[in-house]
């Protein structure tokens, strides 16, 4: 189950400090302003942000690089302040009663801060993207023309209970040459406020601006609504979450929105697939990490496959409750527990430990469901046949299609691109995983001798 917007990304009366330094926290000391104040302080931070922008796009990428680097030792050696505060947040969620997969989404271990640091130092090794030329070409009257990768500018991201975006975000922000605005939401307050401080020490620390990290965190829902209003002081907006926050920004924004979908994903085992390939697939794809956007929610099964007993048996022995239609619950019998599916679940991104399951007499059927259902994140079919894998990857419409894989592979870090900003479900700018050259866009360089039209 997703976690709406409001209870955690927008909706917070305090307010703080309204510095654009790092904030105090947004949970203690908070004296009310009005959506004047917080507009002007908000305004004042996109400024800023517009300064630091400037010059994050003259930094070379070895001092991008360093400040990556010096990010990550940071990290690791104030690991402790960041877990203490992560607990807090932690606490907090259990006493409202966040759910499970929430729940696993906001917590801090060790392995976990280590798997930030390492992603920021496959950034440092990618390419600067900044500079690329994307074509180029000398016309006939002799102008040389390039298209060249250039950044953003000011980038804005909302999120929800997830500080692992902080870093994340920030981290591919800075390497392409951008600055970034953070609103994390009241679920993260502690964590993201000690992480916030630390990327803001590291820039600072290797020479660039602290304020190319900021966040807005501190004057809660209405400091999201003027940042979703700053349209020429902001120049991309990214929300990232579940649906009600993803179509709340999308729906109120003046500021142009990347999307990131809902992973409502599909996997298709088509009647050749092997036992053995379908079992190890399926306890992957839904069970290593259920809280995330690519995880498997619906499983479709040909009437020819033999693999069903073995997967569903496996899956219930990893404790995936399963909802089935009719025919599947006929093949499963009695012996495996399962529950009645209907049209809510074939919608539903569940997030837990749960996966909607539908037997379908072809491939051209399993294809129908899924464009009935997807949201376009990820969909996957295990196969031996290749006319059968040709065929779904040239009729399945979405951000991501994988033959013979898991789907929690749709992910910047797992696909080479150091991290992500998201999963672009949309088709306009950037689709899929969102890595570095999704943060840049670009400009036309033309030069010429003294040239006219005419």
């Amino acid at each position: 189950m997703t976690e709406a917007l409001t209870p955690d990304a927008l909706v917070t009366s305090d307010v703080s400090g309204a510095s654009g330094q790092t904030p105090a926290s947004p949970v203690a000391g908070a004296v009310p302003v009005t959506s004047e104040d917080v507009q002007s302080a908000v305004y004042a931070i996109a400024d800023r942000s517009r300064k630091a922008a400037r010059r994050m796009s003259q930094a070379n990428r070895a001092w991008k690089d360093r400040a990556l680097r010096a990010i990550g030792a940071s990290l690791l050696e104030q690991q402790k302040q960041v877990l203490e505060a992560n607990a807090k947040d932690v606490a907090a969620g259990k006493a409202n009663g966040t759910s499970a997969a929430l729940l696993d989404r906001l917590t801090l271990t060790p392995a976990r801060i280590e798997g930030l640091v390492a992603a920021l130092e496959n950034l440092a090794g990618l390419p600067d993207p900044v500079g690329n030329v994307v074509r180029g070409q000398t016309l006939p009257n002799g102008l040389r023309l390039r298209q060249v990768n250039v950044p953003m500018g000011v980038v804005a991201a909302i999120y929800e209970a997830r500080p692992n975006v902080t870093v994340d975000i920030a981290g591919l922000a800075l390497k392409s040459g951008n600055a970034v605005i953070l609103r994390g939401g009241s679920a993260a307050a502690h964590t993201n406020e000690a992480l916030v401080r630390i990327l803001r020490e590291a820039l600072d620390s290797v020479g660039l601006p602290a304020d190319a990290v900021q966040t807005v965190d501190q004057f809660g829902r209405e400091g999201a609504n003027v940042l979703m209003r700053a349209r020429g002081k902001v120049d991309v907006l990214i929300p990232r979450g579940g649906r009600d926050l993803i179509q709340t920004v999308v729906t109120n924004s003046s500021v142009p929105v990347i999307e990131t979908g809902e992973g409502n994903v599909h996997i298709f085992i088509d009647e050749s697939a092997s036992e053995k390939m379908a079992v190890e697939i399926l306890l992957n794809a839904k069970t290593q990490r259920p809280s995330v956007c690519n995880t498997v929610e619906t499983l479709l099964v040909h009437s020819g496959a033999t693999v069903l007993p073995a997967v569903a048996k496996a899956l219930r022995s990893a404790g995936v409750r399963l909802h089935v239609d009719e025919r599947i619950a006929a093949a499963l019998g009695p012996d495996v527990e399962t529950v009645p599916a209907d049209d809510e679940d074939w919608a539903t991104e569940y997030m837990d430990l749960d996966l909607a399951v539908a037997m379908v007499d072809s491939l051209d059927e399993a294809v129908k469901h899924i464009r009935t259902w997807t949201t376009g994140h990820t969909e996957a079919i295990l196969t031996n046949n290749l006319a059968n894998a040709e065929k779904f990857i040239a009729e399945v419409d979405s951000a991501a299609v994988i033959v013979n894989a898991s789907t929690r592979f749709t992910d910047g870090g797992e696909l080479g691109l150091g991290a992500e900003v998201g999963i672009s479900t949309q088709k306009l700018h950037a689709r899929g995983p969102m890595g570095l050259t999704e943060l840049t866009t670009t400009k036309w360089i033309v030069q010429g001798e003294g040239q006219v039209r005419s």
